[in-house]
């Protein structure tokens, strides 16, 4: 019988964050199998490991291969997944370096000791940011029931890439991002169309602070409480658009308009393309 393991990430509470599921030895596990686990767990993702491919590098016993099933498919990359399995690695072969190779590419995440617990910092592929369509933006905001005015001009719409992609959407107000009911099916199929993960909504609610929301019907659950995929690709996006230094710090809050606060730490250097993201990760019961 295979292990399955859980844990939330990006909070110190299990009932806050994103549950994901961790399977540390997925070895002799084929897709259709890892597909049916997802689905049988229920939560946005679920990670499954396996030994690394030759020339990945990172020490000998912390490198791995990653990869990642939504309850409907896998997905490419995940950040949440990759917290809470770096966190499952660590309270099992200690804090320190270790490096996933995921479908998206190779992603080093550090895992440290503080004094609340364990903590996780992933560093994603390099990102690339691109226009949208004015019909797919269009066709988006009509599922969502978003009138365009509701918009905020000051954070264009963008398709933002961190190892997968992501459209983001700025709230003008804090009550729009928490007025969220929209069309399952029609997002759905947009959002397929263009290849996209999810879907994220941002308020700003400070220079470095931003709360935010991510449809996920793509992956079968209504919305993802915590994701670091698209703030790795958010992260990118508020660079290359010019909303915060080269060098910053972000702080993303997500999850509480579902009932599971996160925090997810989005941090930026300068001469550097690739996104830091961090949080802290428990195991769920």
């Amino acid at each position: 019988m295979t292990d399955v393991l859980r844990y939330t990430a990006f909070s110190e509470d299990p009932a806050g964050g994103n549950p994901a599921g961790v399977v540390l030895d997925a070895a002799g596990l084929d897709d259709s199998r890892m597909l049916e686990i997802a689905a049988g767990l229920g939560y946005s993702e679920t990670a499954f490991l396996t030994a690394p491919p030759e020339g990945l590098g990172g020490e000998p016993g912390r490198a791995f291969t990653l990869r990642f099933f939504s309850p409907k498919a896998e997905v490419s990359f995940c950040g949440h997944a990759t917290v809470a399995t770096a966190v499952a690695l660590a309270e099992r072969i200690g804090p320190g370096e270790l490096v996933f190779a995921t479908p998206a590419g190779t992603v080093p995440v550090s895992v440290t000791a503080t004094e609340t617990g364990l903590r996780a910092v992933l560093t994603s592929v390099e990102p690339h940011v691109e226009d949208i369509d004015p019909a797919d933006l269009a066709e988006a905001l009509a599922a969502l029931d978003w009138p365009a005015a509701d918009l905020d001009p000051a954070v264009p719409p963008r398709i933002a890439y961190a190892g997968n992609r992501h459209l983001v959407l700025g709230a003008g107000t804090r009550a729009r991002l928490a007025d969220l009911a929209y069309d399952f099916p029609r997002l759905e199929a947009l959002m397929r169309r263009l290849d996209l993960t999810t879907v994220q909504l941002v308020h700003r609610a400070g220079p470095a602070l931003f709360d935010v929301r991510d449809p996920f019907p793509v992956g079968g659950v209504v919305e993802d409480p915590a994701t670091g995929a698209a703030a790795a690709a958010f992260g990118a996006y508020a660079r290359e658009l010019g909303l915060v230094p080269a060098d910053a710090v972000l702080t993303l809050r997500q999850g509480e308009d579902m009932g599971r606060p996160g925090v997810l730490t989005v941090e930026l250097q300068a001469g550097d393309p690739r996104v830091r993201v961090g949080g802290s990760g428990v195991r769920i019961g």
